[in-house]
């Protein structure tokens, strides 16, 4: 559901920007001394790697010619909490549209809105948490996962119809471009909430205090063993990003698909200074444009699995220091006061 750029107004990508920026400094605001611990900062490098992969892989969605890719953000906040999840998928979101060209540059902030705030900040609090409050336990975890899965794309995919709306610069029919975009991505829904309940309750078996702790705002403690999580966790991204990406369905995404199905094509054209600086920085940043090489392969290896491996280091690395970083700021902080 990455938005490109032809779809948004320069004043309506600003405002995204404004609203997905306000967005990130509360959740850095409002992150507890005890949300990132040493212990929680490599599940947060680790899952948002996890979920860099993930994106890359698009799961053909049955007698519609279209595809789908989890979003990962119920799944990061069931890991990590609300604002460290939404910290984490903005660095996803802008690793992908920086170096790899997927979402428009424009448009990033309306994605991180769309696919983080959204899931992160409203409805983990809001249908996730409540399910599962009075225990965990697989059938909860499950049913929390979907039904919020489910809520977060219907709304995140309605939100995409109205920030285009909004802007003006399409020809996109509000009925017609709404009626493709709800169903389609509650079938997509329906799978990420299914994989998200399949990795949480991986968690929980393994270590539930990890989801304990994101769930109720208590310090992991040092006694909490999280080295086989992260390992395991590690290695499914590698394997993800460097061999299941191959595989990936070739049909458009949902919100491609759902253009299409207006427009006859899925993809639309920019015209403006803006669009052209935003598109020419942008070619300059991607270095691996659409998860490949941008001048031919290289020794027979495949530019997904580079872009599988490369991306989910990067994404590792900058979440990493990123979620240490405001550790340190709290601990600090917490002892000046």
């Amino acid at each position: 559901m990455h938005m490109a750029d032809a779809l948004l107004s320069p004043a309506v990508g600003g405002t995204m920007y404004a609203v997905s920026g306000a967005a990130l400094a509360y959740s850095v605001v409002k992150i507890k001394n005890t949300d990132l611990s040493d212990k929680k900062v490599p599940i947060m490098a680790v899952s948002g790697a996890m979920v860099f992969t993930a994106q890359m892989i698009n799961f053909t969605i049955p007698a519609t010619g279209s595809s789908g890719h989890i979003g990962g953000g119920m799944l990061l906040a069931a890991l990590l909490g609300g604002g460290p999840a939404l910290i984490a998928l903005a660095c996803v979101l802008a690793i992908q549209c920086l170096f790899f060209a997927d979402g428009g540059l424009l448009a990033l902030g309306a994605n991180i809105f769309n696919m983080g705030v959204i899931p992160c900040l409203l409805i983990y609090p809001l249908i996730y948490k409540p399910i599962v409050k009075g225990g965990m336990n697989k059938i909860r975890i499950t049913i929390a996962s979907i039904i919020a899965v489910i809520v977060s794309l219907q709304i995140g995919a309605f939100a995409v119809v109205l920030e285009t709306m909004a802007s003006g610069i399409t020809e996109l029919p509000f009925s017609s471009f709404i009626i493709l975009m709800q169903p389609i991505h509650l079938a997509i829904g329906i799978v990420e909430g299914i994989v998200t309940a399949l990795i949480v309750s991986f968690v929980h078996s393994a270590r539930p205090e990890i989801l304990d702790q994101s769930k109720d705002g208590r310090k992991l403690l040092n006694k909490v063993k999280t080295k086989t999580v992260v390992i395991t966790l590690g290695i499914f991204t590698l394997v993800v990003g460097g061999v299941v990406s191959l595989f990936a369905s070739s049909h458009p995404d949902g919100l491609e698909w759902s253009i299409a199905g207006v427009t006859g094509d899925t993809e639309l054209a920019t015209k403006g200074t803006i669009f052209d600086a935003f598109a020419s920085l942008q070619e300059k940043l991607a270095f691996l444009p659409d998860y490949d090489f941008a001048h031919g392969g290289i020794g027979g290896i495949s530019g997904t699995t580079v872009s599988g491996i490369i991306g989910a280091l990067i994404t590792f690395a900058i979440a990493g220091i990123i979620g240490l970083s405001i550790s340190i700021y709290k601990k600090k902080h917490k002892r000046e006061y």
